[in-house]
C-alpha cells in the first residue's frame, strides 16, 4: 500500500512538473539548468 502510494506521488509530481515546462525544449533546458546547479554545488 505504502509503495503504491509513493508511486502515484512520484507520477503527479512528475507530471505537474513537466506541465510545468509546457514543451519538451522546455523540459530540456529545465534538466539542464538543474545538472548545471547540482555541478556548480559540488
Amino acid at each position: 500500500m505504502l509503495k503504491r502510494l509513493i508511486a502515484i506521488s512520484l507520477l503527479f509530481s512528475s507530471l505537474l512538473a513537466l506541465a510545468g515546462c509546457n514543451t519538451v525544449a522546455g523540459a530540456g533546458k529545465d534538466l539542464t539548468d538543474s545538472a548545471n546547479a547540482v555541478k556548480k554545488a559540488l
